[in-house]
């Protein structure tokens, strides 16, 4: 074994000894121990899903990135392997960052950022990226095969690159920042997986959509063409681009040796407070699935003082409805998850708190609301103490603000405020809502609308209720379902 690996793997070992694991999850993701960020690496491969993802195994905080592997069957329940990728070499020596993984007859292959610092680490002034290959025969340890890509006159950042294949070629979507500070995203084609040739920018940022385009990925849905990508440097905007960095897409159409045409303005695709750099893949039977990062740069992280920082999203199947519409809601997996669950009866909520679970750490909600008939200033439901006190994570329609909040209070670790998305004009909101030891992620009408949040609540901040103030809110109906944890 590569002795860096080696090295690496020993250091995650007795990491992975001194993690508590109050608030590590049961049904996403997350690092043995050590730092985790972007998911890179989605692929369907021998009969396996395999997950690699930007990790440091020697502590909790940002570091060299090395590569983490994991393998599932249902894309929830995963076996960590061992790592992939470790910096060392002279094109990687600071950092194997982002990037994607394909087959070719038989052969795993990863494609992946190598980055330099030339001035000093974290001084992004003078860095050097290019694009690497390595592979594997196993699918699980990795030679590497040197630099097969670098970066066009004037461009130095240059990263996360995505490939796919179609139309009897390669090709690649690779994230770079331009000499006006402009985001974009570059196109190429390859003969092969070491031969690329530039095609085009296949789309820039104007003055208000950011310095930098990370984690593009390119690909169809339905009859049109979907431009996923990670903007940093957006301004917020009212209710919209709240977090330091947003991840969403511009739909259009292409065809190779086009442009790329879009068809609507950039959409934010997870309006909560934690997701970025998400990435997609095929499975088995063709569905198109995305994962986040369910983290945020520069937020609070209160896992680090347990030894590991970290963790990815639910699996989410794209797809367009009949009007055209995007959704995007949880894998079908997940419902054999489901334990015996409890039914929750139609009920008129006034002035009053309906408990549904007093230790809520891995579970299914789903609930139906009548907003038409609803006139609650505020109902939803809340995580928190039975009294009301202390930390706590609530989902709750403002009526007066016709918008559908997640907030969060948790002030000991430095994370208050909340994200919102519009309420639907049918008339019924419906919920569906998971919630692990340490996230809460909702999905709104079907996947029209999806908020994603770590949430840290002590152990008698557990309490599962519904509940409306000032007024009278409409249940109809309402399922519960604990879930299965390894």
């Amino acid at each position: 074994m590569n002795p860096l690996i080696e090295r690496a793997n020993d250091a995650l070992q007795t990491l992975a000894s001194q993690v508590d694991l109050n608030f590590y999850p049961h049904i996403h993701l997350a690092p043995p121990a050590g730092w985790m960020n972007d998911p890179n690496g989605l692929i369907f491969y021998n009969g396996q899903y395999h997950a690699f993802y930007q990790h440091h195994p020697y502590d909790e905080n940002w570091g060299p990135m090395h590569w983490g592997h994991a393998t599932s069957r249902d894309m929830l329940s995963w076996q960590h392997q061992p790592i992939a990728l470790a910096p060392g070499d002279a094109w990687d020596k600071d950092g194997c960052f982002s990037g994607c993984a394909v087959e070719e007859d038989g052969i795993l292959s990863l494609i992946y950022t190598g980055h330099v610092w030339l001035k000093g680490e974290g001084d992004d002034s003078a860095i050097h990226e290019v694009q690497c290959l390595a592979t594997s025969q196993d699918g699980v340890h990795f030679e590497k095969q040197g630099v097969v890509l670098t970066p066009p006159e004037g461009i130095m950042h240059f990263r996360d690159p995505k490939v796919w294949f179609e139309e009897g070629c390669w090709w690649m979507v690779v994230g770079a920042r331009d000499a006006q500070d402009h985001g974009q995203v570059l196109l190429y084609r390859g003969s092969s997986l070491r031969q690329w040739q530039f095609i085009q920018v296949l789309a820039r940022a104007d003055d208000r959509m950011g310095y930098m385009w990370e984690c593009p990925d390119f690909f169809s849905l339905g009859h049109e063409r979907i431009l996923m990508f990670s903007p940093q440097g957006l301004m917020a905007k009212g209710y919209n681009n709240r977090n330091l960095f947003q991840s969403g897409i511009l739909r259009g159409q292409w065809q190779p040796g086009a442009d790329f045409i879009p068809s609507q303005p950039f959409t934010e695709l997870d309006h909560g407070h934690d997701f970025y750099a998400p990435q997609s893949l095929l499975t088995a039977d063709g569905r198109r699935v995305i994962i986040g990062w369910m983290d945020m740069w520069k937020s609070s992280m209160p896992t680090k003082a347990d030894n590991w920082c970290g963790c990815l999203s639910l699996p989410r199947e794209l797809s367009l409805d009949p009007q055209g519409q995007l959704l995007m809601q949880p894998i079908r997996e997940v419902e054999a998850l489901r334990l015996p669950g409890q039914s929750i009866a139609p009920m008129a909520l006034a002035q009053q708190q309906q408990l549904l679970n007093e230790h809520c750490r891995c579970l299914e909600l789903q609930v139906d609301w009548d907003i038409a008939a609803s006139d609650a200033e505020k109902y939803g439901l809340h995580l928190g103490e039975t009294q009301g006190t202390g930390g706590r994570a609530s989902v709750y329609v403002d009526n007066q603000a016709s918008r559908l909040i997640l907030e969060r209070h948790y002030p000991q670790h430095g994370l208050t405020g909340y994200r919102s998305v519009p309420l639907p004009e049918s008339g019924i909101l419906s919920l569906r809502v998971f919630i692990d030891s340490s996230s809460l992620e909702v999905f709104i009408n079907d996947g029209l609308a999806c908020m994603s949040s770590r949430i840290y609540p002590a152990e008698h901040e557990r309490c599962l209720s519904l509940f409306a103030e000032n007024g009278q809110a409409q249940l109809l109906r309402g399922q519960l379902w604990p879930l299965m944890t390894r």
